[in-house]
């Protein structure tokens, strides 16, 4: 018991590193690799990680991402991630967590020689503004990332895959959990992959309905003298970025019910004036706050479903808790969503409430 509040100790101390600015760097921490990733030519991309990505990783079974938010904090990210694994009691040897960082133009200086991205261009999947040799949307880099932790060659032990994100990094997992073309190919590999969503401040609608307002529980066309473009993407499916162009929405849909999603967001993330809210006209087409687009969302999917369609997701909103990845991932499903039933997952962190179970 005493060993296990001493992890509770280090988790809630790692995680309160999370609320520092982004240029200050996490205590105590090994310094972002350098991978090289593509075909031909490829581009190298910064990340933080528990093990070296150039060394032994045969003994990985389980990988974890975990995609920072707005401030590209990678290193407080992955600091809160290998907080976490250690609280779970996982074996830190077979578990490889790795918070990928996509540059920005501000962070030239921090990462040479490196695609870098609008301040905001990353979130939506946009293509790298400069230091790329040809087109690259931060989803290909997520393909990327995914293809480097399942090549057999290196990690031949590797079950499980887990992408999450909050904030704004959820709003990528979530885009890439809806647009990649290799989750199939991955899972008939033998292995798992699932994507973690957490207090994201929109979603990707699949056809042009959102929420009525006030009580959002109806859905109808949006009103076009209002928003004329809320159906663009990254909120819509039309004039979608390159990396999904030509996509249909309601095929999109069908696909995207059947991987394995699990929604978080935080009961109290109620507040429609909270600073780093997206308030266009196209986000807030899908509700005021994170917590009414969240539920919108969830009801969006079930409206949707055709006779006999399974949809395999599941969402949790975390009790007492508002826009706050530490106590997010720290919650009990949080826990579980990222490394499994563990002490972590029953532990003293935020209960949550399971509003919808996956089917088959």
């Amino acid at each position: 018991m005493r060993v296990f509040l001493l992890l509770c100790s280090i988790v809630a101390t790692l995680l309160a590193g999370c609320a520092a600015t982004a240029g200050e760097p996490a205590p105590d921490l090994p310094p972002w690799q350098r991978v090289h990733l593509g075909h031909g030519a490829g581009y190298d991309f910064p990340v933080y990680a528990n093990h070296r990505l150039d060394g032994d990783l045969s003994g990985i079974r389980e990988v974890v991402f975990i995609q920072h938010g707005l401030r590209r904090d990678g290193d407080h990210y992955y600091a809160a991630g290998e907080a976490l694994l250690k609280a779970s009691g996982r074996p830190a040897a077979e578990v490889l967590v790795i918070a990928p960082n996509f540059p920005a133009r501000a962070d030239g200086d921090r990462f040479p020689g490196m695609p870098h991205w609008s301040t905001d261009g990353w979130i939506a999947g946009d293509d790298a503004v400069s230091g790329a040799a040809s087109p690259l949307s931060s989803l290909q880099v997520l393909d990327d990332l995914v293809a480097l932790v399942t090549d057999r060659d290196r990690l031949p032990r590797v079950k499980e895959v887990v992408v999450a994100g909050h904030s704004a990094g959820a709003q990528i997992v979530h885009r890439y959990a809806v647009l990649n073309n290799v989750d199939e190919k991955i899972r008939a590999s033998g292995v798992t992959l699932r994507y973690v969503v957490a207090n994201p401040s929109s979603y990707l609608y699949f056809t042009p309905v959102r929420p009525v307002a006030p009580d959002l529980t109806r859905f109808a066309p949006y009103d076009t003298a209002v928003c004329a473009n809320y159906d663009r993407y990254r909120y819509g499916v039309r004039d979608m970025v390159p990396y999904a162009r030509g996509a249909d929405g309601m095929s999109l849909y069908t696909r995207y019910m059947g991987r394995r999603v699990t929604y978080m967001v935080g009961a109290d993330d109620n507040d429609p004036n909270h600073r780093v809210l997206d308030k266009s006209c196209g986000a807030e087409a899908e509700g005021p706050t994170r917590l009414a687009r969240a539920r919108a969302y969830v009801r969006y999917e079930q409206l949707l479903a055709p006779p006999g369609q399974v949809i395999r997701h599941d969402a949790f909103e975390v009790e007492g808790v508002g826009h706050n990845q530490s106590r997010m991932f720290g919650s009990r499903c949080g826990a579980r969503a990222l490394f499994g039933d563990s002490p972590a997952a029953r532990s003293n962190g935020a209960a949550c409430v399971e509003t919808v179970r996956p089917q088959g």
